[in-house]
This record gives structure tokens, C-alpha cells and sequence, in this order.
């Protein structure tokens, strides 16, 4: 069953890859208390997640803040190392929380996963976009077409705060 706005987020763990060494983040350290802006993504360095998603919410963080979010994350079913590396490639590290779900535990609870085994890529996230309110989901946009960022825009997410 897909999440929907006023669902609550279950309870998962993610990932981090630190300064100190790998970290563990809960779904409650993330988004209890606060207001977050989620995108998920397919996969990290792959084309349209690279070259589109992240630096459209990396270009919107100011706004996005004025709006009230208290952070900006980012969730892909790779692994601490690989979501590390693609955050400074990005120049995104220390402004988007890069959000390791390398099991994919968290996006399958969501019901936001699809099988790319035929293309070699296993278990993915669909494209989407969330706002989540003390772990609340106030709004939900779900990419039809993965290759696209139209849905889960940050302008389509301003659009909805």
C-alpha cells in the first residue's frame, strides 16, 4: 500500500555517512519536530538525478526555507559511501541530507518501489517528492514518468507550502 497525505511515516532507519564514520538516522531524528522536504530518487549519479533533481531543490533551498522547511532530503536506494560522494559532487553536502535507504526498508514501507532488475538495478524508489510534517505527510508527488521532474519539483513543492 503507496503512503498517502496523512499517513504517518514508519518507522525506518537510514544511513549516513559522516565525518565521524557511518551514522544511523531514524525516521523520528529526521522528521520529528519538524517540518522536511523529501525527494527521492532512482538512483544516485544517474542522469536525470544528477544533472536535474538535486540541483533544482539545490537551487530552491532558500525559498523552501522562507517557506518554513527546516531541512531538505534526499532518499535513494544506494548505499552511505556512494550518497556521500554524490553529495559533494553535487555541491549539495551540509545543504541537502543525503539519506542512504540501501535496503530499500524505507521506500518499500512507503510503497514507493519498483522492480529495475531488468535493467541490473534491482529494487529502486519511484521519483517523488514529499513534504512531511512531524512525521505527518502533508503533500505527496509521485513522478509517472521516472525520467521526468515535473511532480516533485521544488517549484511544484513551493507551489504546495
Amino acid at each position: 500500500m503507496t503512503i498517502k497525505v496523512g499517513d504517518k511515516l514508519p518507522e525506518a532507519t537510514f544511513k549516513v555517512l559522516t565525518d565521524d564514520g557511518p551514522t544511523d538516522m531514524t525516521t523520528s531524528d529526521v522528521f520529528s519536530g519538524k517540518k522536511v522536504v523529501v525527494f527521492a530518487v532512482p538512483g544516485a549519479f544517474t542522469p536525470t538525478c544528477n544533472a536535474l533533481h538535486v540541483p533544482n531543490f539545490l537551487g530552491h533551498l532558500d525559498a523552501l526555507s522562507q517557506k518554513g522547511v527546516d531541512t531538505v532530503a534526499c532518499i535513494s536506494v544506494n548505499d552511505m559511501f556512494v550518497m556521500k560522494e554524490w553529495a559533494k559532487s553535487t555541491a549539495a553536502l551540509g545543504k541537502i541530507l543525503f539519506l542512504s535507504d540501501g535496503n530499500a526498508d524505507f521506500t518499500k514501507a512507503v510503497g514507493l518501489d519498483f522492480d529495475a532488475s531488468g535493467n541490473g538495478l534491482g529494487i529502486r524508489s519511484k521519483r517523488y517528492a514529499m513534504v512531511v510534517d512531524d512525521g505527518v505527510v502533508t503533500v505527496l508527488n509521485v513522478e509517472d514518468v521516472p525520467k521526468t521532474v515535473e511532480a516533485s519539483s521544488a517549484e511544484n513543492i513551493l507551489a504546495a507550502l
